[in-house]
């Protein structure tokens, strides 16, 4: 279900026409920001730490500093995000849970 969540974030990441400024900031491959969505997801859930294992503590802010990052492009990752989720066949109250700390880690990666 990770795999569906991240793949589908990133495909609509890179169809939305609102999510056209989130979606200049990455590479125009997206694999490689998959593949890292992934690892940090699998441990920040609980999961397998992937990406500690792979690349060390994320230290999230420090890594998205180089990136201008406001609140469009906080509210266009957020619409890419909850858009995957509302696909996912998970319950809401898990939903929600999900929603609110993407949405307070989102607003933490804001710089500008």
């Amino acid at each position: 279900m990770l795999l569906r969540l991240v793949d589908r974030f990133y495909e609509l990441m890179d169809h939305l026409p609102e999510a056209t400024e989130v979606r200049q900031l990455h590479a125009p491959d997206l694999g490689e920001a998959r593949n890292k969505l992934f690892m940090f997801l699998s441990g920040w859930l609980g999961g397998p730490p992937l990406y500690i294992e792979k690349y060390g503590h994320p230290r999230l802010r420090q890594r998205h500093m180089p990136f201008p990052i406001g609140e469009a492009e906080r509210d266009q990752w957020m619409l890419c995000m909850t858009r995957a989720l509302d696909e996912l066949e998970i319950n809401n109250e898990l939903k929600e849970e999900l929603t609110a700390a993407f949405y307070k880690t989102a607003d933490f990666m804001r710089n500008r």
